[in-house]
C-alpha cells in the first residue's frame, strides 16, 4: 500500500513535472554523431533481486531504457508512465528499473518491499533489478559505470542527477540519449526517439 507521503507526492506529480521541466532536470543529451561504445553493452548484466544475473546479451536487436527509481520521490508516479511505455512498445522496447537510495533517502525499502509497492500501486511488470548505487562513487553499479563513463559508452559522462533519470540504448547497443528526471517517459522526446530506433 502507498503511504500518506506517497499519496501526497502522487497528487503533486503534475505540478512537480511542470515546475522542473525547464531546468537542469529536464535535460536531454545525445552524442554529436553516432558513437560505437569502446565496451560492449552486451557484455554487461544486471542483477535481479534474487541474486540471479540478467545478461544484456539477450536484448540484442531491441532498444533498452534504463531508469534509476525510488518509491518516495516526487517523480515516483513515473512508474505508471514507464509501465505504459513498456506496454505501448511491447515486444520492441525493454524497460529496466534500478532502485537506488542515492538521492535524499527516498528509497529505504528492501528489494521485496520495492517490488510489492510497484506491483500493487503501479502494476509494474517490467524488471526491477537489485537495489544498488547509480551515482559516481566506488560502489557504483557496473551498469551505471558504463552509462556514465565516456571511455566505456563512447560519449556520455552524465550521471543521474536525481531519481528517474533515463538512458536509452539502441538496438545495436549504442547509448543514444540521456533524459533528465523531469522528462516524462511518455513525452514525445522519449517516444519519438524509441520509435526512430532502427531494428
Amino acid at each position: 500500500m502507498a503511504s500518506f507521503k506517497q499519496k501526497i507526492l502522487k497528487a503533486l506529480y503534475p505540478l512537480i513535472m511542470r515546475l522542473s521541466k525547464s531546468g537542469q532536470k529536464g535535460k536531454v543529451l545525445a552524442p554529436p554523431a553516432p558513437t560505437a561504445p569502446p565496451v560492449s553493452f552486451y557484455e554487461l548484466a544486471g542483477q535481479l533481486p534474487t541474486g540471479q544475473p540478467l545478461p544484456f546479451a539477450q536484448f540484442k536487436g531491441r532498444p533498452v531504457l534504463l531508469v534509476n527509481t525510488a518509491s518516495n520521490c516526487g517523480y515516483t508516479n513515473q512508474y505508471a508512465e514507464l509501465q505504459q511505455l513498456a506496454e505501448q512498445f511491447a515486444g520492441e522496447l525493454v524497460v529496466l528499473g534500478f532502485p537506488a537510495n542515492d538521492f535524499a533517502e527516498q528509497e529505504q525499502d528492501d528489494d521485496r518491499a520495492i517490488n510489492q509497492f510497484c506491483q500493487v500501486n503501479f502494476g509494474v511488470s517490467f524488471p526491477l533489478l537489485k537495489k544498488s548505487v547509480v551515482v559516481k562513487q566506488a560502489a557504483q553499479n557496473p551498469v551505471y559505470q558504463w552509462l556514465t563513463q565516456a571511455r566505456q559508452n563512447g560519449w556520455n559522462e552524465q550521471a543521474p542527477d536525481w531519481n528517474f533519470s533515463k538512458y536509452l540504448v539502441g538496438a545495436d547497443g549504442r547509448l543514444l540519449n540521456y533524459f533528465g528526471p523531469a522528462v516524462s517517459p511518455l513525452s514525445e522526446a522519449v517516444t519519438s526517439r524509441i520509435a526512430a530506433v532502427p531494428a
